[in-house]
């Protein structure tokens, strides 16, 4: 990870007073269990209701609500009014600001939740639920004083209600009040609906649409967040009556939503109309949008734009000055964050559209992660990626006005609140968020040993599954905690975080044990000799078997099916299609695939039965031989599975990358057949490296270069770029390089590829790209 790049953007400061300082060397924690709540004016009382209800969620204990102190019992003042003696040396607070303050003087102890506004009181009151130690029937907190405004003016999450999300079309409108709270405890002010599209049957809601739609914006009025909805031009915009028919879409939104504050419309992803059509459709929405919601405002993200559709945009923008545009939303797809903060007049906004729910094909994909976990956990598994997230929003955040993330379910619960929390304060260390995080959702007491088990969770994928022992400590780690917290069993969140650290173990467990089974049917292959060509992938396909007739740690699985059940009906978690209906194999289905194949028995399956129809016995046991030798391709050549980290040892990862770009090449995990493709597993994850690099190789020998992949490879040897003798162009055909004998002469190779740059009016999947490398030694 590069480190951050904020430089001296404004962070929230927190202050101690030399009384309050002192009073840390052996700090004593004020008892609040009796405490009362005390509101003096009617501001505060959103705010005090939500402290009530989750003090006594969690501990049992319900403290009073007065107007005044109760004698007798110590007081929590939720107040706007900073007290002057007790705030001296502290920061001043901004807009959504708050203060918690100790006073720890008198007989009478107290706590003061201070805001700025009405938001800031329910910051406050989420900080101290953050902080504070609790059990069944106890409350306290270490003395402090704090004061602290947020860096970021926007800072939200798209909870879109539609059939495309893989937890929340199930709720009901008071879990969407809960989970909406649970945000706004960390920070958030702003929420994003998506209020029509998508509009497929979905047989798990349990409230009408438009129904829904209205309660979503009454929960923001009720907490006093931002409601923003998300609203793609998905239509062809030329169609009058289509787009007559979107705009009055719009109005019944407009006349249902009983707070609005922006509007966001993708210029892609999806929809494909030119910024000729979109930018008029939008100024339309801005007109009917201006009765009923006069301070709400248009945005627009440049998603899919090329150079041309961006300058246009940005010469509309600069000629007409439109008072309607919020501004310009940065998503998956757009241009760079950097410029186009710099080409956008500084009157207007740039907001941030992270995605925070996808593992693979995706704007953020997981850095350096095995295969195994692509097949199996796919693109939207439970997924805590706190310390790469962490870094990616410290990169972006200073060069925008905040964020509103892309999500699409609760798997990413843990990277919202990473998101929120740093959006308040760049500055605040991962590990305290997560401290915080598991202190609020599961226990005090445990809080930092949790902390570093979301940790473990995120570390279990990085870098080649099979060599990284620690998915198996981390198993154990979380079944220490369930052990510790059995109160937890029916919280969602905990379910998840032991769904991956039981999931990620099986994984593993299960692809070492089916790769010995692959290593075993080569051998078998490889000693076939004519006339023994049918024994061998009769014997081979025996031992293939075993992975279903002999399947190793059925009690893992067990187990995963039985959280998996759980969190479907604590959550609304769909992890299959067939059992939980699940709008896709893509979006969430991993109990599906939980024993999708970790080898290549399929691909060796079909293998066989073409072999089988072979002419000669001489044909059949010469195929089989290429069979078992594909990744063994003998003394002096080298095989790399591009894309794969653990079977590609020449990629260089550390070659020089552009300027600026965040990330390494990194592959892609192909989707093929709804996830059951029973293509080699090399065809299905392919990459365009920086570079391979072969070291003590033989000057005198003669070499050749063998590709596989699809389409074109440009590939250059030591910067020379190189012919192919033969031409492959369909997956499993190949392209082969000669080798220069001058390239020899110092025992080293150096091979490139340069990315094709004439395929822009093909479909991104129709794209050249290089699943294998061989680097062959003739003799």
């Amino acid at each position: 990870m590069k480190p951050s790049l904020l430089g001296s953007w404004p962070v929230a400061a927190v202050l101690f007073s030399a009384a309050a300082a002192r009073s840390y060397a052996q700090p004593v924690a004020l008892d609040l269990s009796q405490a009362a709540l005390i509101v003096r004016a009617e501001a505060g009382r959103t705010a005090a209701t939500v402290l009530q209800e989750e003090v006594e969620r969690r501990t049992g204990l319900k403290l009073a609500i007065a107007a005044e102190p109760v004698p007798g019992r110590q007081s929590i003042i939720l107040t706007t009014q900073s007290p002057a003696q007790l705030a001296a040396g502290l920061a001043p607070l901004r807009a959504e600001g708050y203060q918690l303050i100790t006073d720890t003087a008198g007989p009478r102890k107290t706590l003061w939740i201070v805001g700025t506004d009405t938001r800031g009181l329910l910051y406050g009151v989420g900080a101290f639920l953050r902080k504070a130690d609790w059990n069944r029937g106890q409350l306290s907190l270490t003395p402090l004083a704090v004061s602290t405004s947020p860096a970021s003016p926007i800072r939200g999450h798209q909870l879109g209600y539609r059939n495309t999300a893989n937890s929340w079309d199930a709720w009901t409108i008071q879990q969407f009040d809960q989970y909406i709270r649970d945000l706004a405890l960390f920070g958030v002010n702003s929420i994003e609906n998506i209020p029509f599209q998508d509009d497929r049957h979905n047989p798990l809601m349990k409230v009408p649409r438009k129904e829904m739609n209205r309660a979503m914006t009454g929960i923001c009025r009720k907490y006093g967040l931002d409601y923003w909805v998300w609203t793609p031009a998905d239509i062809d915009l030329k169609d009058e009556a289509k787009r007559a028919a979107l705009l009055g879409k719009f109005d019944e939104m407009f006349a249902d939503s009983l707070v609005l504050t922006g509007v966001f419309v993708p210029g892609g992803d999806p929809g494909s109309n030119p910024p000729e059509l979109v930018m008029p459709f939008l100024e339309d929405i801005a007109k009917r949008m201006a009765p009923l919601h006069p301070k709400a405002k248009v945005w627009l993200s440049l998603q899919g734009f090329n150079k041309e559709k961006e300058e246009w945009v940005y010469r509309y923008i600069e000629q007409k000055q439109p008072t309607w545009l919020g501004g310009l939303v940065a998503g998956p797809s757009s241009p760079p964050i950097a410029r186009t903060r710099q080409r956008l007049p500084r009157q207007y906004g740039l907001r941030l559209y992270p995605d925070l729910t996808h593992n693979k094909i995706c704007q953020y994909q997981v850095p350096h992660w095995d295969q195994a976990y692509a097949l199996t956990l796919g693109r939207e598994a439970v997924n805590p990626r706190p310390a790469e997230y962490a870094a990616i929003h410290n990169r972006y955040a200073a060069a925008s006005d905040g964020f509103l993330s892309y999500s699409d379910g609760v798997h990413d619960d843990v990277n919202k609140v990473v998101w929120s929390a740093l959006a308040w304060d760049p500055n605040t260390p991962v590990r305290t968020i997560l401290r915080e995080y598991a202190s609020l959702h599961f226990s005090s007491g445990l809080s930092w040993a949790i902390a570093d088990a979301i940790l473990a969770l995120e570390r279990n994928w990085q870098g080649p599954l099979a060599d990284n022992g620690a998915v198996e400590g981390t198993l154990l780690t979380w079944k220490g905690l369930e052990s510790k917290a059995p109160q937890l069993e029916a919280n969602w969140r905990w379910q998840m975080c032991l769904l991956r650290a039981v999931y990620d173990t099986y994984v593993r467990r299960r692809m070492i044990y089916e790769s010995g089974l692959e290593d075993e049917v080569n051998r078998v292959l490889a000693a076939a000799k004519d006339g023994g060509s049918a024994d061998a992938m009769s014997r081979s396909q025996a031992i293939l078997n075993r992975a279903t007739a002999e399947p190793i740690s059925p009690d893992l699985k067990a187990r995963i099916v039985e959280l998996c059940e759980k969190l479907f009906q604590s959550i609304g978690l769909q992890t299959s299609v067939q059992k939980y209906h699940a709008s896709g194999a893509e979006r969430g289905a991993v109990l599906d695939f939980v024993d999708a194949p970790l080898n290549n028995r399929w691909w060796l399956e079909d293998e066989f039965k073409k072999v089988a129809a072979l002419p000669t016995e001489q044909e059949r046991t010469a195929r089989l031989h290429v069979l078992a030798g594909w990744e063994h391709p003998g003394e002096g050549s080298f095989y790399d599975d591009i894309g794969n980290e653990a079977k590609s040892p020449h990629v260089d990862g550390d070659a020089e990358q552009e300027p600026e770009s965040f990330r390494a090449p990194e592959p892609t995990f192909w989707w093929w057949d709804s996830g059951r493709s029973r293509a080699r597993l090399s065809w299905q994850t392919t990459m365009w490296p920086a570079r391979m690099v072969y070291e003590g190789l033989d000057p005198q020998g003669t070499y050749v270069v063998r590709t596989g992949g699809y389409g074109q490879s440009l590939l250059s040897i030591d910067g020379q770029r190189a012919t192919p003798r033969i031409d492959g162009r369909q997956m499993g055909e190949f392209k082969e390089f000669p080798v220069p004998p001058e390239s020899l002469k110092d025992g080293r190779l150096v091979l490139t590829w340069a990315i094709p740059e004439d395929e822009s009016h093909l479909n991104w999947r129709q794209h050249s790209r290089l699943a294998e490398v061989w680097l062959l030694k003739r003799n």
